[in-house]
């Protein structure tokens, strides 16, 4: 016997399935590759991964070296553990992992998209230097520089080579500049976050507190390369 539910239930199964369909999480760039958040993505491992992804990776590589350190049974299988420590080592892993398999993308992204997507933007810089520098070279001093070709041609070469050099220069100083401010602000938001969590309790805390000062002092070096450039810029 069919009733109104019972024709009523293949419907609404349709309409569950089609919403689940619209709603599947893809990855792109600039997110994490593996659940597709976007809080603090940094490079972990070569990948762009969020600060809840890097967090529980950090925990799991913790216990992972205390069993290898003490020649313990790999990670994995029961919690059974010697004392109390390993215990809680070998818990924090089991949910560490647990957790990253609920938050997976139903699908990872190909890595040949996610390396297009980390390419520097060196590049798209050249290209626009050497724009900008052709036109106050080559277009108003056209006629003078056949007249100085003929006459004395290793006078024009290093005009020319000045010019080019000096627009470069130029737009390589804007673009340092515009990625100092990026990594100060970024820079801040890392401290502030060491301050709050002030002196760690837990495994969970002790990684992410590892974690932020491994951050701190990329963000460091880089400034430091960035300095060395645009010293070099200036000269």
């Amino acid at each position: 016997m069919i009733d109104a539910q019972t024709m009523a239930t293949p419907a609404h199964s349709s309409d569950t399935d089609l919403d689940r369909i619209r709603t599947v999480r893809r990855w792109s760039p600039g997110q994490c590759v593996w659940c597709g958040g976007d809080e603090d993505v940094d490079l972990y491992r070569n990948e762009p991964r969020c600060s809840p992804c890097r967090d529980k990776e950090e925990i799991i590589d913790e216990a992972r070296k205390f069993v290898g350190m003490y020649g313990l049974r790999p990670l994995g299988g029961t919690l059974q553990s010697d004392d109390d420590e390993e215990y809680e080592h070998r818990l924090a892993a089991r949910d560490a992992r647990r957790e990253l398999g609920e938050i997976r993308l139903p699908e990872l992204p190909d890595p040949a998209a996610v390396r297009k997507a980390l390419r520097p933007r060196a590049a798209g810089v050249v290209e626009r230097a050497e724009t900008a520098a052709a036109p106050s070279s080559d277009a108003p001093a056209q006629p003078a520089r056949k007249s100085e070709t003929r006459t004395s041609p290793r006078a024009s070469s290093p005009r020319t080579t000045t010019a080019r050099a000096a627009a470069s220069t130029t737009v390589d100083v804007a673009q340092l500049e515009e990625r100092v401010t990026g990594l100060l602000g970024q820079l801040d938001a890392v401290d502030a976050q060491i301050a709050r969590i002030g002196e760690p309790n837990g495994l969970a805390a002790k990684a992410r507190l590892k974690n932020l000062e491994n951050q701190k002092a990329t963000v460091l070096r880089t400034l430091a390369a960035l300095e060395k450039a645009r010293i070099a810029a200036a000269r």
